[in-house]
């Protein structure tokens, strides 16, 4: 798939951009704060319908704009896929209540009918590889689950509405939690919201655990490719609950993901244990004021030869394995949906070294559409900018270089 064209009103630092997009790699050169994040950040937006910098969905809107009497900010964009298009657009609007207050409202549209978040899922897949990607492996686990639901949200409607799901009647539990510890009452109270997370719960970690195998396949090769040879890696998935296996399971060499045979699931015995873990911490939680036991607390390690890279690796080797890491997602999603996803990379070039910017630059022969960001177009050999178009950015304006 690619991306033929993108429209964007009052988003970050674009007032107003039309955009047409050749199926081939794209370098967008220019300074630093002029656009060019942005630009991606848009992308992945109409992907996922969030952003990938920001949990704040009024942070998105032109500053211009959030000083206007109706702020808004408006994203479109033609997607190209083999045999049909898309046509995604979101509005984000804020509006001023009866009570003088505001709301910032999302509508959602796919070809011109208004849509849930969730049914985004595999109209538009992307990958983001931006600086602060470091994190990933050097982090806090949030960021890592993060990144997997974000992952599964591009495939997955089902996924995404049981994340929402889970994510609501854990709000709600904890909030429970915490009046029963203030105020007291009958713990009973908390039965239907547990059993909310026992459903939604159980569906999240398969799904987790079945993406984390495809990965770790992937970036165990790719990244012994980028050391040349001299490390493997493994991921380690530590899913918080999971009564069926160890608290920690290694992928590293195997077969293909989708050839190795695995046990069947029982969900009832899932749902079951699960179900007894709730409510035998009750008592604990209530003390705490927090559920502590679910996909909420699950958590990825990555491992290259007995070393934890998150904890003892270098700079240069973290950014190696979240390369590898990427690069692995970018498989996956088109082992999955049969299409190459629109690959964006923000400054990517700029602390690999020379072995490794040359695998990565051959690697993308084989993408339909590379969207890159640079603020020196001179990294990249002429041999490739001569296969690219060559936009420059300033101050949110676009120009053909």
């Amino acid at each position: 798939m690619h991306i033929r064209s993108l429209s964007l009103r009052q988003f970050r630092t674009y007032n107003r951009l039309e955009l047409d997009l050749p199926a081939s790699p794209v370098l967008l050169l220019g300074a630093n704060a002029q656009g060019k994040t942005s630009l991606l950040e848009a992308i992945a937006y109409l992907a996922v319908g969030r952003s990938p910098l920001t949990n704040t969905d009024q942070h998105l809107i032109h500053w211009r704009a959030v000083e206007s009497a109706m702020p808004f900010a408006h994203l479109k964009t033609e997607v190209i896929h083999r045999n049909h298009a898309d046509l995604i657009e979101i509005a984000l609007e804020q509006k001023t209540l009866a009570n003088g207050g505001t709301r910032l409202e999302k509508q959602i549209k796919l070809n011109q009918h208004t849509i849930r978040q969730m049914d985004l899922a595999g109209h538009l897949n992307v990958v983001v590889f931006l600086p602060e990607d470091v994190e990933l492996v050097s982090g806090a686990p949030s960021g890592r689950r993060r990144f997997l639901d974000d992952l599964l949200s591009q495939v997955y409607p089902a996924y995404v509405e049981s994340l929402g799901e889970y994510q609501t009647a854990l709000s709600r539990r904890n909030a429970l939690l915490r009046h029963l510890r203030d105020f007291g009452g009958d713990a009973a109270q908390l039965a239907p919201l547990e059993e909310t997370l026992v459903q939604t719960g159980v569906t999240l970690s398969l799904y987790r655990r079945r993406v984390v195998k495809a990965l770790a396949f992937y970036a165990d090769r790719l990244h012994h490719d980028l050391t040349g040879g001299a490390a493997w890696l493994q991921i380690q998935y530590q899913p918080n609950f999971d009564p069926l296996r160890p608290p920690a399971v290694d992928y590293q060499i195997g077969l293909l993901p989708e050839t190795e045979s695995e046990s069947p699931v029982d969900l009832d015995t899932l749902y079951e244990a699960y179900r007894k873990t709730l409510h035998a911490q009750r008592r604990i939680e209530i003390d705490r004021g927090m559920t502590l036991t679910g996909p909420h607390r699950d958590e990825l390690r990555f491992i290259s030869d007995g070393v934890d890279m998150g904890t003892f690796g270098s700079r240069g080797q973290q950014r190696t394995v979240v390369l590898a890491l990427r690069l692995a997602e970018l498989r996956w999603l088109e082992q999955e949906t049969r299409e190459s996803p629109v690959l964006l990379l923000d400054e990517v070039l700029a602390e690999l070294d020379r072995a490794r910017r040359t695998y990565l630059l051959n690697l993308l022969g084989n993408v339909e559409q590379t969207i890159l960001c640079t603020t020196d177009v001179e990294m990249f050999p002429e041999s490739f900018r001569e296969k690219t178009l060559l936009l420059e950015v300033a101050e949110g304006i676009i120009r053909r270089k």
